[in-house]
């Protein structure tokens, strides 16, 4: 039944992973293209979509590839099970948290901890970063460069140095969002006239 074994790969997902949402991409991507759930490319959309609405970026993602394979009882058995370790583990720590943090084996396992995370995320970007702009699937593809997208990615980095030098501020991420989205449908989608 889909609905089980969306709820136990999530559970899965949620028990096992450390650092938030983008810690658990890699893990997201791993189950879900296993499973066949997703194609390389509909797990990237999800992922661009799962940052830009409103949300815990792994919850958003849970529920948009639950709702992909099994609708809405899909969406809430995903969601259900991406949160349930989380919710459970932050009960027991509220309950000991004053107590547990003054042992030197717990600090020295959460030091140990940040590291991996870090890793996580790290190659998280760096195999999207591979994937969206230059195609590459496997260590065996060879890489084919979308100029489009690197047009976008220069054009939004070119306008948030200048903006961050001019004004001293960082520009906000949700302009920088709308501007990327305006970007890809005038490239992507609007035909050009010759």
């Amino acid at each position: 039944m889909i609905y089980l074994e969306l709820f136990l790969t999530f559970l899965k997902i949620g028990a096992v992973s450390f650092g938030g949402g983008y810690g658990m991409i890699s893990l997201i991507r791993e189950e879900t293209l296993a499973h066949g759930w997703l194609t390389e490319g509909e797990l990237m959309n999800f992922i661009a979509v799962s940052e830009s609405t409103p949300g815990p970026l792994a919850v958003n993602m849970a529920t948009f590839v639950g709702s992909a394979q099994g609708g809405i009882w899909g969406a809430l058995a995903a969601t259900a099970g991406v949160v349930l370790p989380a919710f459970i583990i932050i009960l027991l720590i509220a309950a000991v948290l004053k107590n547990i943090l003054k042992y030197e084996g717990v600090r020295a396992v959460l030091g140990g901890i940040r590291p991996a995370v870090t890793g996580l995320i790290i190659s998280t970007a760096a195999i999207t970063f591979l994937s969206v702009l230059f195609s590459v699937k496997t260590v065996h593809s060879s890489p084919e460069a979308d100029l489009k997208g690197l047009i976008i990615l220069g054009v939004l980095a070119a306008i948030s140095a200048v903006y961050k030098l001019t004004r001293k501020k960082s520009l906000s991420p949700i302009l920088l969002i709308l501007m990327a989205g305006a970007a890809g449908v005038a490239l992507y989608y609007v035909p050009v006239a010759i």
